[in-house]
C-alpha cells in the first residue's frame, strides 16, 4: 500500500437539517466484501491500525444484510440506497430472464443486456438494473457542487454504490482499473494502473506470517476435487492476475487509487461535501479460494488493517475533515471440512439438488420436455416458461415436493407465497425465513421458487475453482459489522440489531441532507457521530 500510494501520488435540492455537529467535507463509505461480523469480532483484538481506528468509533456488532440473497450485488445495493433488494431490484448477482432472445438467459446485475453480443459473463457494465437512488445522487441533487466518486475491486460494487450518475467510477476489470463512463482516465488512474502492472510483472514471495496467523496454518483437505487449504502465504508467479486478486495486495491497489483520486480531484476541499465510496474485494476472493478460517484470511485481514491505517494517515496529513462508515456486503462461512474438525455438523451440497439435475428427474416423472428447472443449487429457481400453464403448475408442485423431501433442504417458498408476505418491520435479528426471502423478492425478476438449504450446507459441490461461499439466509452470511468514525467523537459499542439500509438515512442526517423516511427502508440511527435524526 505505501509503495503504491507513493507512485500514485508522486506527480500530482432539499432543505437541510439542523445539526449538532457540522457536516464533514468528505464522507468515505467503505465496503469490505465478505467481512462477516464473526470475523470482525474474532480479529478485533489484533487490529492496530485502520480497523482499530474505526473500532474506536460507533460500533454496531449486530449489523445485518437483512435479506436472504446474501451475495455481492444485492448487498452493495443496500449500503448507499437505504433500501433492501426487494426495492433496489438487485435480487442476486445474476437472475434468469427467459424473455431474452439470446441463448444466455442469465442477466448479470451490472450489465446492459440490450448491447449486441452482451452476455452475463461478457457484458457492458451499466447501472440500469438499479431501481432506486443512491446517497451520492441525492447529495448532488441537493448540492450540485458536491462530487460522487466510486472505486472498487469489482464492477458491481462500484456500480451499486456509485449509482447512475457518479462523477468518477473505477473498478478492476481483471487487468486494470476501468470505467463504464467513457471519460479519459485521470492521471491518478493512469499512475495506479502502471504501478499495478509493474507489481504484477514481478513474482510475489511468500508473506511472513505473524504468530497469530501461523497458529492457524493447519492444512485441511477439501472434498470435491479442490486443493488443500489453510497454510497459504500468497506467493505468486509473475503475471498471475487471478492470484493477485485473491491476495492482500489487491486491496492495497484499490486504496491507492482512492487516495490518488482524493488528491487529484481535491475531494473534501471544496465548499460542498463530497462522497467517496470504496469497495475492497480481496477478503471475498480469499474467503472463496481458501475459506475464512485459515492462515490466509488472517494474513488478509491484518494486511487490510495496515493498508487502511496508511490510507487514513494520508488523509490526516492532508488536513481533511472527513468521516468514515464501514460495513460489508455479506458475511461468509468456513469450509465444511474445517467446520467438522471443530465439531460442527457441516456438509457440501448434494449434486442431485442442482436445478438441472432436479429438472431432469421431474421431466422424467411428469413426462415433460425441456429443462423444466433453471437455476443453481439454492436460492431462486425458475420453471421453464415454454411449458404449457398446466404443466408449469404441475412442475412447480413437484419441485416443491421434491426439494422439501431432501434432507439438506429446510424450506421451499413459491413466488405466490412471497408475493403474499408483507415486508418485515421488526428488528432484522427476529425475521423468519420467509421474511428474509421476501426482502430479496422482486416480482419482475425473481424466480418461481426459493430453495433454502439447512445451516452449514455449503452450496459448492465442485471445489476446483472455489471452496467456500455465502448467499444463505443464515446469520453467518447476514450479520456484518457497521462502523462509523469521525475524529473527536467518543467511542460507543452498541449491541442493537440494525440493517445496512440504516446507513443512508444516518449519513444523510450527518450531512444535513433530509431524506423522507417513508421513501426508504432504512431508519436513521440516533446518537451516531453527533447525528441529529429527523422525526419519523
Amino acid at each position: 500500500m505505501r509503495k503504491l500510494i507513493g507512485v500514485v501520488l508522486a506527480a500530482i435540492a432539499t432543505p437541510a437539517l439542523a445539526q449538532s455537529t457540522p457536516p464533514p467535507r468528505l464522507l468515505i463509505v467503505i465496503s469490505v466484501d465478505q467481512f462477516s461480523a464473526d470475523l470482525f469480532d474474532e480479529y478485533r483484538p489484533q487490529f492496530t491500525a485502520g480497523l482499530a481506528r474505526l473500532a474506536r468509533g460507533t460500533v454496531f456488532h449486530n449489523g445485518y444484510q437483512s435479506h436472504a440473497a446474501t451475495e455481492t450485488c444485492p448487498g452493495h445495493s443496500t449500503i448507499l440506497t437505504g433500501d433492501r433488494p426487494a426495492r433496489t431490484g438487485i435480487i442476486a448477482n445474476t437472475w434468469v430472464d427467459q424473455s431474452l432472445t439470446r441463448s444466455d438467459k442469465s442477466v448479470y446485475c451490472a450489465e446492459d443486456e440490450r448491447v449486441p453480443g452482451s452476455s452475463s459473463i461478457a457484458y457492458t457494465v451499466s447501472p440500469m438494473h438499479l431501481k432506486v437512488t443512491t446517497l451520492g445522487e441525492r447529495l448532488k441533487s441537493w448540492s450540485p457542487a458536491s462530487r460522487n466518486v466510486a472505486v472498487a475491486g469489482k464492477d458491481r460494487a462500484a456500480v451499486m454504490m456509485g449509482g447512475h450518475t457518479p462523477d468518477q467510477r473505477w473498478y478492476w476489470d481483471g487487468k486494470r482499473f476501468a470505467t463504464d463512463l467513457g471519460a479519459a482516465p485521470p492521471a491518478s488512474v493512469t499512475r495506479t494502473n502502471a504501478a499495478v502492472a509493474a507489481l504484477l510483472a514481478a513474482p510475489q514471495a511468500p508473506l511472513d506470517p505473524p504468530a497469530i496467523c501461523s497458529a492457524k496454518a493447519q492444512v485441511v483437505p477439501v472434498e470435491g476435487g479442490g486443493k488443500p487449504v489453510g497454510d497459504g502465504r500468497f506467493a505468486r508467479a509473475a503475471g498471475d492476475a487471478a492470484a493477485f486478486r485473491a491476495s492482500p495486495a489487491f486491496d492495497g491497489a484499490v486504496l491507492a487509487l482512492a487516495a490518488g483520486l482524493i488528491q487529484e480531484m481535491k475531494l473534501g476541499q471544496g465548499a460542498s461535501p463530497d462522497l467517496l465510496s470504496i469497495g475492497v474485494s480481496a477478503t471475498d476472493y480469499v474467503g472463496h479460494t481458501y475459506g475464512p478460517g485459515g492462515q490466509e484470511m488472517c494474513l488478509q485481514l491484518l494486511s487490510l488493517d495496515r493498508d487502511l491505517g496508511d490510507f487514513f494517515g494520508l488523509l490526516d496529513r492532508s488536513g481533511l475533515d472527513y468521516a468514515v462508515a464501514l460495513t460489508a456486503d455479506h458475511g461468509g462461512e468456513d469450509i465444511p471440512e474445517r467446520l467438522r474438525l471443530q465439531g460442527v455438523v457441516a456438509a457440501r451440497v448434494d449434486p442431485a439438488l442442482a436445478a438441472a439435475e432436479m429438472g431432469k428427474r421431474i421431466a422424467a416423472k411428469l413426462k415433460l420436455s425441456g429443462p423444466v428447472l433453471i437455476g443453481d443449487f439454492a436460492g431462486d429457481i425458475s420453471v421453464d416458461r415454454a411449458l404449457k400453464p398446466a404443466n408449469r403448475a404441475r412442475a412447480i408442485r413437484e419441485a416443491v415436493a421434491a426439494y422439501s423431501r431432501h434432507p439438506q433442504v429446510v424450506a421451499v417458498f413459491t413466488s405466490v407465497q412471497l408475493r403474499r408476505t408483507a415486508s418485515p418491520t421488526a428488528s432484522p435479528d427476529r425475521w423468519t425465513l420467509i421474511q428474509r426471502a421476501r426482502a430479496s423478492f422482486d416480482p419482475q425478476r425473481s424466480g418461481d421458487l426459493v430453495v433454502v438449504l439447512k445451516p452449514h450446507v455449503t452450496p459448492i459441490a465442485d471445489t476446483t475453482r472455489y471452496v467456500a461461499t455465502h448467499g444463505s439466509p443464515w446469520n453467518y452470511d447476514r450479520r456484518v459489522p457497521i462502523l462509523f468514525w469521525r475524529a473527536g467523537v467518543a467511542a460507543a459499542d452498541r449491541n442493537e440489531a440494525i440493517e445496512t439500509a440504516d446507513i443512508v438515512p444516518t449519513l444523510g442526517a450527518m450531512l444535513g441532507l433530509r431524506i423522507d423516511p417513508a421513501s426508504i427502508d432504512g431508519k436513521c440511527l440516533a446518537g451516531v457521530q453527533g447525528v441529529a435524526c429527523p422525526p419519523r
